[in-house]
């Protein structure tokens, strides 16, 4: 009897320590998928690249302060060139967007009409770069919108801090939204790798 009491012991010890280890298991994996930042790529030319504020003043770096500051450990890769139009963008593309990333903030810039790029070649290069990119599975996010003349350099071209400032404002509920997405589509198929109970 006793040695019956003992075995049904030790299988009980057994049994907690492989259930202790399988659930150590499973949360340092999850621990580990969640460690890994975010990684963001921003293509685009001179107000990309920071003229007058530099790479720390430019919005690439600013949307990294703001995901930091709501917890988000991303890293945000300035990826601008000046004087590029968006057909020199398209040419690399795929070299300075590097696998495993997973946004690319896309900003056309306005070289093209400087430059007089026909406005169809310019919308044909945007559309290029977003398919090659969603063929990679990487999301886009087209920041094209116009800022206003008080949030702009003397020459009239280059953003300031604070033009700066509202783009990565304006660029952080998109990322956020994108976050958002990935997370409810990850949690079906979790729920979905799980037996189904009896009266499912």
């Amino acid at each position: 009897m006793q040695f019956d009491q003992l075995r049904r012991r030790e299988f009980l010890t057994l049994l907690g320590g492989a259930a202790l280890f399988a659930f150590s298991t499973f949360m340092c994996g999850n621990m580990a998928a969640n460690a890994a930042p975010l990684r963001i790529v921003a293509i685009g030319a001179s107000n990309t690249h920071g003229w007058y504020v530099g790479n720390q003043g430019a919005y690439p770096a600013q949307l990294q302060a703001l995901l930091l500051a709501k917890g988000i450990d991303a890293q945000v890769t300035n990826a601008g060139v000046p004087f590029e139009t968006t057909g020199m963008m398209l040419r690399r593309i795929d070299k300075d967007v590097p696998d495993g990333t997973d946004i690319v903030i896309l900003e056309p810039g306005g070289n093209d009409r400087r430059f007089l790029v026909p406005p169809a070649w310019r919308a044909a290069n945007i559309a290029e770069m977003e398919r090659r990119l969603h063929t990679r599975s990487i999301n886009v996010i087209v920041y094209d919108e116009e800022m206003p003349l008080r949030y702009r350099a003397f020459d009239l071209m280059h953003y300031t801090y604070q033009g700066h400032a509202i783009i990565a404002a304006g660029l952080l509920p998109r990322v956020m939204e994108i976050l958002d997405r990935r997370r409810s589509d990850v949690l079906p198929r979790r729920n979905a790798t799980r037996p189904a109970r009896r009266g499912d």
